[in-house]
């Protein structure tokens, strides 16, 4: 019998990392200089926010994601904290909205103005008041809208509800008190329904959320994490941190049984942490360690060997933290499926990093609009589970939440601003009351080509979502004739201007 090497097809071999020229860099950022294991850096479609190094306080830089090259040392920064900020995250339903947490034991959430931070900014919107020891870690919820989990030193992982009225939050909707130690990094799961944290006792756990309660605990002496991820819908976890003989190190985990690792690989020797990303459209994992050059990227499957090594990308300056752009912000007419923006801190330099598929068709490989649903906060918090399968219920209305609210303590604020998601993205909520309505208007049937008597509340997801993205595509569509309308008046301004000089030099 003859051998045969066995080659594996996948679509994404040739993934390549393409660094961004210096003038599309942001130059001269004043990096932190603080050496927690965490990104300091955040990025959505509009602004991008690094924790900066600064005296009396702390402090974090936004700017717009369009405003690179070299960047005014005197620029307006967020600086409200009086410790040194740790991490930042910005609100997944909401592109105005950045949470911040420090060694003074505050979280606080602010609203940055839609033209940036244009003076610095010290009066946040909300500010979480828990905590005993200094705050290192906060998470949003991915479907839940202003729900942000915070861990701290005092081994406490707090959930806290932002739509409560009050200014100054003491008191957060749940603790969790199940960690000996201080949690290292948290992660959920694609619908929110699992949190996996990894903890400085050397174990890892899946938590739910809503609830607190301990699902899965894992104690493996070979192998100590740091970071933790959750692999999307594959029901796997990944974590990354070092061997019994100090080797950099990566662990793959089934979800339901942590008792033994499905998969060990040992990488080096080197000492820095290693940041796990995942991209759940592609399948494709990034491996990023803390001052190195390189980035590693594999191929994830549900079968074995699960993990497949593509290539890595190699550089000689050497990365702080990173930050990633969701999505909905990558340029997918040069087919870029992930994007990193790298800390330099050695240049005080945050380089953004592409990764491309080379196609010889311009069409995009993954989705930039997700289809993410943002849960009524109260509905979650009020310990009810809203299924994402297709074909299950929704409820139509909330009348017996919003009437319960006083004996659990929430916030009855459902229309407040903190509602306004970026532009396009409409709340659950919202779209549901309009589609109730017996009577549509006749413009918005008619451009969904439907009948006003037939316009129906929806009576299962699928049918919600259907709606949804009809109402999508037709606010798509009027920003494409807004557009339209707004370069044609540019058009006739610039021509008018043309006369008026022609007029004044005869």
């Amino acid at each position: 019998m003859t051998w045969r090497p066995q080659y594996r097809s996948s679509k994404f071999r040739h993934v390549f990392g393409k660094a961004a020229t210096k003038e599309n860099c942001y130059d001269g950022v004043p990096i932190t200089r603080s050496v927690h294991d965490n990104h300091f850096c955040a990025v959505n479609p509009r602004f991008i926010a690094v924790i900066t190094e600064c005296a009396g306080g702390g402090a974090f830089l936004v700017l717009s994601v369009h405003h690179t090259g070299k960047v005014d040392p005197l620029h307006p920064k967020v600086s409200g904290h009086r410790g040194n900020v740790l991490d930042i995250k910005w609100n997944p339903f909401n592109d105005f909205c950045i949470a911040s947490c420090s060694e003074d034991s505050t979280v606080k959430v602010w609203d940055i103005p839609p033209h940036g931070v244009l003076k610095n900014l010290t009066v946040p919107w909300k500010e979480l008041q828990g905590h005993s020891r200094r705050v290192g870690l906060i998470e949003w919820h991915p479907t839940a809208n202003n729900v942000l989990f915070s861990t701290g030193y005092d081994y406490q992982v707090m959930i806290w509800n932002l739509d409560s009225p009050e200014a100054v939050i003491k008191n957060p909707v749940r603790t969790i008190s199940h960690h000996t130690d201080v949690v290292l990094s948290m992660s959920f799961n694609t619908d929110g329904s699992r949190l996996a944290t990894s903890c400085k006792d050397k174990k890892i756990r899946v938590l739910e959320p809503r609830t607190g309660n301990l699902l899965q605990e894992a104690n493996c002496k070979n192998h100590k994490a740091s970071k933790v991820l959750f692999l999307g819908n594959l029901k796997m976890l990944l974590s990354t941190g070092s061997s019994r003989w100090n080797h950099r190190q990566m662990a793959l985990w089934d979800q339901e049984d942590l008792d033994v690792p499905l998969l060990q690989e040992d990488l080096d020797g080197s000492s820095g942490v290693l940041f796990p990303f995942y991209d759940p459209d592609t399948h494709m994992l990034y491996i990023a360690g803390k001052g190195d050059g390189n980035i590693r990227y594999y191929e994830i499957s549900s079968e074995k060997p699960y993990m497949h090594f593509l290539t890595e990308y190699r550089s000689h300056t050497p990365q702080k933290g990173m930050g990633i752009m969701p999505k909905r912000g990558l340029d997918v007419s040069s087919c870029e499926v992930f994007r990193f923006y790298k800390l330099v801190t050695i240049k005080a330099l945050i380089e953004p990093l592409s990764m491309i598929v080379p196609r010889r068709v311009r069409t995009p490989d993954t989705p930039t609009q997700g289809t993410r649903t943002s849960r009524i906060t109260i509905y979650w918090t009020l310990e009810h589970n809203v299924s994402l399968k297709p074909g299950s219920r929704v409820p139509d209305s909330y009348p017996e939440l919003s009437s319960g609210l006083g004996s659990k303590g929430l916030g009855n604020s459902l229309g407040s601003r903190r509602s306004q998601s970026r532009p396009g993205q409409l709340q659950l909520a919202y779209i549901q009351d309009q589609l109730g309505n017996k009577e549509c208007r006749s413009k918005t049937s008619v451009s969904n080509g439907q009948d006003p008597t037939l316009c129906s509340p929806p009576k299962t997801e699928n049918e919600l979502r259907l709606k949804f993205h009809k109402q999508q595509e037709e606010i798509r569509r009027l920003r494409e004739m807004l557009n339209q309308r707004d370069v044609r008046i540019k058009q006739l301004e610039l021509e008018i201007n043309n006369v008026r000089n022609s007029q004044d030099s005869h």
